[in-house]
Order: C-alpha cells, then structure tokens, then sequence
C-alpha cells in the first residue's frame, strides 16, 4: 500500500476483535477495494483515495464511506454495488454497507503517489 496521508484509518474503536484478526480484516477489505475501479480512470477506488472511512464492527460487519471524483459520474448508482460485492465477498465479513458522501468533496490531493504515477500527474 502506498503511503498516502488521506487513506482511510479503519475505525476500530474498543474492538471485540482479536488485534490480528481485525489487521487481516482490514488487509483484505483494502486488497478488495483495490479491485474495483472508476471505468473512466485506469486507478482503483482506494489508490484515487475515493474511500473515506473503513469501520469494522464487532459482528465483522463493514460499513465504508467513501465518494466520487464527482457528484455526476456516470457509475454513481453502481459503485456501491461493486464495493458491496468486492468487500462482501471476503472470508469473514458480515454485512457491508456502503455510504456516498461528498463532504468533503474529492480532488486531486487524495491521490496517493501510485495513482500520481499511473495517471502521469507529478
């Protein structure tokens, strides 16, 4: 993972989780989130730092807050889903809730250096 000062903190909070379990969780929901990508840029969502908030609950259900590189995009109401079906599909977590939000909006600067890299903007 890069080193991106704007990527998300998972929430973890006073956890019930054992300590290792909820870094395994947190690994794989971020090697997930990975997978999914806006189709009008070659980045995935987590390296376009489009993802806001990870938050692990106890039962190991997922809710993610993240965004859009803007409030019109074409893949708005499918996004989530993808997120949905990405994170939902890791061994050992519940359900999974995605939440759009646009505060604070999304620019250039939640990128992180291999998505500068990939989209040639140094």
């Amino acid at each position: 993972m890069s080193d991106v000062a704007t990527a998300p903190t998972p929430v973890a909070g006073d956890s019930a989780i054992p300590a290792e379990e909820l870094t395994r969780l947190t690994d794989d929901i971020v090697s997930a989130l990975k997978t999914v990508y806006d189709p009008e840029i070659p980045v995935d969502i987590y390296e376009l730092g489009l993802v806001y908030r990870i938050d692990i609950a106890d039962s190991r259900d997922v809710t993610i807050d993240m965004t859009l590189t803007a409030p019109g995009c074409p893949v708005a109401g499918e996004m989530p889903e993808w997120v949905v079906n990405a994170v939902g599909a890791i061994p050992g977590v519940g359900k999974v809730d995605v939440n759009m939000v646009f505060d604070p909006p999304w620019d250039q600067s939640r990128m992180s250096d291999e998505a500068r890299v990939a989209l040639d903007m140094w």
